[in-house]
């Protein structure tokens, strides 16, 4: 990610909270280009599992991941409250399907856990944050959208 928790510890950054399944994750409102509702997803053949298709948002073509998939969760229950969140990283695009979006949050680098998870690689939680309503999993953008 743009910053390592280690050496940014008087930061406070901007998190959206989101629920997929019953957890709360953070996402650094920094690479958020757009929240928009859920639409219609145009299939592409031959792609990963978790990537559904392609959205056409005001004339721009955008990939959306199932985040539920990627992370190995059951599929996407498309409810009134799931969001296709879009992302903005080195100048591209991406859309991240969530169940909900809750609210933004201010977090104190300093009061975040890093976490491992038996020294697993591939995690895609790059620590945990405080807040008054628990925790939340701060994803980290650049494993989860890594092919």
């Amino acid at each position: 990610m743009a910053y390592d928790i280690s050496t940014n510890v008087n930061d406070i950054i901007q998190f959206i909270v989101v629920n997929i399944g019953n957890e709360q994750y953070g996402i650094d409102i920094n690479y958020i280009d757009n929240i928009v509702r859920m639409q219609s997803i145009t299939r592409v053949p031959k792609v990963s599992p978790y990537l559904r298709g392609v959205i056409n948002l005001r004339g721009e073509v955008i990939p959306v991941m199932s985040l539920r998939i990627k992370m190995g969760l059951e599929p996407d229950e498309v409810t009134k409250n799931t969001r296709i969140i879009i992302i903005k990283m080195n100048h591209e695009s991406i859309g991240l399907i969530v169940d909900s979006v809750k609210e933004v949050v201010n977090i104190n680098m300093n009061e975040v856990e890093k976490v491992s998870f038996d020294n697993r690689e591939d995690s895609f939680v790059m620590g945990i944050g405080k807040q008054d309503a628990g925790l939340i999993s701060l994803l980290d953008l650049v494993a989860v959208l890594q092919e």
